[in-house]
């Protein structure tokens, strides 16, 4: 901009309003700092106006645009520094997500975190650009605390109501002296009991006042352990009363007028198969033979029906997500009225449903589809377990008990089987690594945990489920309508090169292309099952992975080997699922999705993906913090294991006799000192040669648990491969990693 248009514009300021907009506007020109004079001065405002400018200047602070230096402010763009979020990892090094979605998240060291929080909107300089890695930085403001109120642990009771306490998540570092004053009839707090409190005033370096709002009980209960975490990940709880009083309003039941315009499929032998504590029943299926060929009914509960777009019952749904399952609990999406009552697909009670109606080939090749509302009834409510007891393991008793559905069953099987066999033809990755399950006794304490059962019961559902959603996904795309894709990227190409690069010192080096690349994983993983390598290549490729996420646009999704593919099939438990039934429906009854709904998706798409990963990391704390309360009382116990998980300080061992896992620090091995190869993923000792590497058996000793830092110790007691001949070690400089 010319200096005449500069002098212009400074005339025109005083008659115009002065807002954050356009001060921020003077600093991007400016080029430089700017003090509150130096603003008035280039805005051409009188010195009344000041007040305006003081009022822009708090905005945009607020908002993270602009920083403190040491003679006014600073445009945060112009300044190497960045605006997003602190995320702090449980070894203490930091990263901030960046709201600018173009940037890549930088680095944060613990020594430059400063008074920042786990998960704090922060600003943060840039202090090293690195070209192929992270950039490094440091945190110059928080802009905002991400939480007020922490879960945390009782230390020590410091006077008659002050308590010295410490965050339950481990990523929080920080301490609190807490007032807490019981309510009528409520305890005083002991050490290790767990309360909610609200932050204060920091009182110094990493210590902070705090009000004690709620005693959540003992930290040894595992309710009390579900509760914080769900407190920790900001978890939704009850509903609020005008959701509840919306839910209240629906029927028990769906009527005759619910009817109208309907297919009436309540004479076909609709069966829901789920596990045995599953209390809703989103999806049934039926299969009919058509000579060899076959036709798949997978009837989904017509949710959209009851929670119309822009309702309370739809915002709480959005702003939920998706369902939350804990061990012993469930925070569902939708109030139980409507999850577990009205939409569940119960047996021997008409359902409202959408239905999607696939033809198949012999073969399992997909051909004409059909997708319509309908009314269902569902003739048996199913178990895996029973479904694999009658059709895998020839269980006579249960075949009996099954009568008139065996021989629907025994059809699903085989039109299952040759799906199953296309998606293997055509790519699709099957890791089938166990998932742990918790076993509880009558008082609610962990006594067992151990391999999830998954067998082809399982399977057919999902086969059947994925077929439906490819069929949904194909059916929109075609008609160019709006959809919530579900994407997932091919794997991370560095993870990925590094991978095939180790296989090529292994036996599956002569079964590898000569330019391997994310097209041959899923044969890789094929032909090394069963092998010496299984174990290797299964979690080394599992690594490779990227995220799965929604988006508006069709990436495709790697995993699943599917070029077009989407969520339809749980409408109960997943808000993307209900996005596309609204698409769908509109889509089949031929007036064509809202145009607004386009519009929307961005940003539904990276909420619910968010809330999708929030859901995650709970369900993974929750595992860990049980854990380590049913790990406690067997400190000294002998367990065998394999290393899954090797780093410069240590491995990983997942044990057998129990689904869990632990940590063996080089710091307890006194024999040698080792080097750590990342490329071969191995430890290597300088004198012995004496390795440590994947999938490699293990003996080792319980030593200890933690629950603050949700650490399971071990101590090796035997393992490691030694070579006849000691190779010769380039030393790096002898030291024992820690």
């Amino acid at each position: 901009m010319t200096t005449k248009r500069k002098k212009k514009d400074a005339k025109k300021a005083p008659g115009t309003g002065i807002d954050a907009a356009a001060v921020a506007r003077v600093f991007r020109e400016s080029g430089k700092p700017l003090g509150e004079k130096d603003l008035l001065r280039q805005l051409g405002a009188p010195r009344a106006k000041m007040h305006d400018v003081l009022a822009a200047l708090d905005e945009l602070l607020e908002a993270g645009k602009i920083i403190r230096v040491r003679r006014g402010f600073g445009l945060v763009e112009s300044m190497h520094l960045v605006t997003g979020t602190l995320e702090i990892s449980r070894s203490g090094v930091g990263y901030v997500l960046p709201e600018d979605k173009r940037r890549k998240d930088i680095f944060i060291h613990p020594k430059d975190l400063g008074d920042a929080w786990h998960g704090d909107r922060v600003v943060a300089a840039v202090t090293r650009e690195r070209k192929d890695k992270n950039h490094e930085g440091r945190i110059a403001r928080v802009i905002e605390h991400g939480v007020v109120t922490l879960p945390c642990r009782v230390v020590k009771r410091m006077a008659s109501d002050l308590y010295l306490c410490r965050p339950t998540d481990p990523r929080h570092t920080m301490s609190f002296m807490v007032d807490f004053l019981p309510k009528d009839g409520g305890r005083d707090p002991m050490a290790d009991d767990v309360m909610q409190v609200h932050i204060g005033e920091k009182l110094e370096y990493k210590l902070y006042s705090g009000r004690g709002l709620e005693l959540l009980g003992a930290q040894g209960d595992v309710s009390v352990q579900e509760r914080l975490v769900k407190l920790n990940h900001d978890i939704p709880g009850p509903f609020p009363p005008k959701v509840l009083r919306e839910a209240e309003a629906l029927p028990e039941q769906p009527g005759e007028a619910d009817f109208a315009g309907r297919k009436d499929l309540r004479a076909l032998p609709f069966v829901t198969i789920d596990g045995a504590k599953a209390r809703d029943f989103d999806d049934a299926v039926y299969v009919k033979k058509r000579g060899r060929a076959f036709t798949l009914f997978v009837a989904i509960a017509d949710v959209s029906h009851y929670v119309p777009e822009g309702s309370a019952l739809d915002k709480e749904a959005l702003e939920r997500g998706n369902s939350y399952y804990f061990p012993q609990s469930v925070e569902p999406m939708l109030p139980e009225r409507i999850s577990n009552g009205l939409c569940s697909l119960n047996p021997h009670v008409p359902r409202l449903a959408v239905v999607a109606e696939i033809d198949f080939t012999a073969k399992g090749v997909p051909g004409r589809t059909d997708f319509y509302p309908a009314v269902i009834e569902s003739k048996a409510r199913l178990t895996y377990s029973q479904v694999n007891r009658a059709l895998f393991l020839g269980d006579e008793d249960e075949r009996k008990n099954l009568g008139k559905i065996l021989p629907l069953l025994e059809t699903a099987e085989v039109l299952a089987r040759a799906i199953h066999e296309v998606r293997a033809a055509r790519g699709n990755l099957d890791f089938d690594l166990p998932e742990p399950e918790i076993l509880f006794n009558l008082q609610g304490e962990a006594e067992d945990i151990r391999p999830k059962a998954h067998h082809f019961g399982h399977q057919l559902v999902e086969e059947f489920m994925v077929a439906a959603n490819e069929a949904v996904a194909r059916y929109l795309t075609e008609r160019e309508a709006p959809v919530l894709y579900r994407v997932h990227p091919e794997p991370d190409p560095a993870k990925l090169e590094a991978l095939f690069k180790l296989l090529a010192t292994t036996d599956m080096a002569t079964k590898l292309p000569v330019k391997p690349g994310a097209g041959d994983l899923s044969a890789v993983l094929r032909d090394a099952s069963g092998s010496d390598v299984d174990f290797l290549v299964s979690r080394l490729a599992l690594r490779t992975m990227m995220q799965a996420s929604y988006s508006p646009k069709n990436d495709g999704h790697f995993g699943l080997a599917s070029t077009c593919y989407c969520h339809f099939t749980s409408p109960i438990r997943r808000y993307a699922d209900l996005v596309v039934h609204r698409s769908l429906k509109a889509v089949a009854s031929g007036k064509g999705a809202p145009a607004k709904l386009a519009s929307k998706l961005p940003k539904v798409a990276e909420h619910i993906s968010r809330r999708e990963r929030v859901a995650m990391e709970a369900e993974r704390e929750i595992l860990k913090r049980v854990t380590v309360l049913f790990l406690a009382d067997k400190v000294g116990r002998e367990f065998t294991g394999v290393i899954g998980s090797i780093a410069d300080f240590g491995f990983w061992v997942e044990l057998k006799e129990v689904m869990a896992e632990g940590m063996v620090r080089l710091s307890s091995l006194s024999d040698d000192y080792y080097q750590h190869n990342a490329e071969r993923h191995e430890l290597l000792g300088e004198r012995t040669g004496r390795r440590f590497r994947l999938g490699q058996p293990v003996s080792v000793e319980l030593s200890g648990v933690d629950l603050g830092r949700l650490a399971v110790d071990l101590t090796l007691i035997e393992g490691g491969e030694a070579p006849l001949a000691v190779p010769s070690v380039k030393r790096k400089g002898r030291r024992r990693r820690r």
